[in-house]
């Protein structure tokens, strides 16, 4: 979290298992930061206290492994369209 810069990035995918913080974690500390940033969280855990406390924090999509591609491309793509992002492709 110390390298997070508001502004910087606009969107962030993350692991709810990740070594030394969940993504879980992460999630509620951007929220307390007022960070509007979309998160897409995913994971293998299929635990609905899980899925229900990353969408209380605020993730954009809740996503279980394995994820199909297109899938997840649709969520960055709708996270993106949020934050105003425009790639040199569009």
């Amino acid at each position: 979290m110390a390298e997070y810069v508001p502004g910087k990035f606009d969107c962030l995918i993350t692991d709810v298992s990740m070594p030394g913080q969940s993504g879980l974690d992460l999630l509620q500390r951007l929220r307390v930061i007022s960070s509007l940033m979309p998160v897409i969280v995913i994971t293998a855990n299929t635990n609905p206290a899980i899925r229900s406390r990353a969408m209380r924090y605020g993730a954009f999509a809740y996503l279980t492994k394995p994820i199909e591609g297109e899938a997840l491309l649709q969520h960055l793509q709708s996270a993106l369209r949020l934050t105003g992002f425009r790639s040199d492709t569009e």
